[in-house]
């Protein structure tokens, strides 16, 4: 499943693209009974929907309301994490971030934008992991994966910005800022998602 997820999440895989069981099982090289198991859980997730006027699934699309809905719901999760963070201050979680910020900031211009996404993701990750609430965390992580779908089409242009705000957020939360690291989390929600959405 983590392979079909994947290729969603990348775009190689287009919204609106049917999920076709026969076709994906011989690109992924994996029999059709999981593969069918995999769209069920897609669907269940938000990133396939029952496909328009057939049988099966496609690869959900997100029209920009939808989108700008669920960018509003993760702003205030992402600072709820954020705030949690600053709140707990846990010294080795924070190193772990700032190690990971410090390899972001290193990454050269052009970078691919596959890389700059996983390290964004990742320390999105990281930070929920520092606010230690697994509700929460239970909440963030499918509607992270269902912003990805915003977030991925542009990341190259705000890699820098995003590592930026990235660190003035650690900064807050290692400073046990909690409301400055909330504030600084949704702020970096909005403006990623603004050049996306226009």
């Amino acid at each position: 499943m983590q392979a079909l997820r994947e290729a969603i999440l990348a775009g190689r895989l287009a919204p609106g693209e049917r999920l076709i069981e026969e076709r994906l099982s011989a690109d992924l090289g994996m029999s059709r009974v999981p593969i069918r198991e995999a769209i069920k859980q897609l669907v269940a997730e938000g990133l396939a929907v029952p496909a328009e006027g057939a049988r099966g699934a496609q690869v959900a699309e997100l029209t920009p309301e939808f989108a700008a809905e669920l960018i509003e719901v993760r702003a205030v999760l992402e600072g709820l994490n954020a705030r949690l963070a600053a709140r707990r201050r846990d010294a080795g979680m924070i190193a772990r971030i700032r190690a990971l910020l410090a390899r972001g900031a290193a990454l050269p211009a052009g970078a691919p934008p596959a890389e700059l996404a996983a390290l964004n993701a990742a320390f999105h990750e990281l930070l929920a992991d520092a606010g230690a609430n697994r509700a929460l965390q239970e909440l963030t992580r499918p509607l992270r994966e269902r912003t990805e779908l915003v977030f991925r089409r542009n990341s190259a242009e705000r890699a820098g910005p995003d590592w930026q705000e990235h660190a003035m957020i650690l900064t807050a939360v290692a400073e046990g800022e909690e409301e400055l690291a909330a504030l600084l989390a949704a702020r970096h929600v909005h403006r990623a998602a603004r050049g996306r959405l226009a």
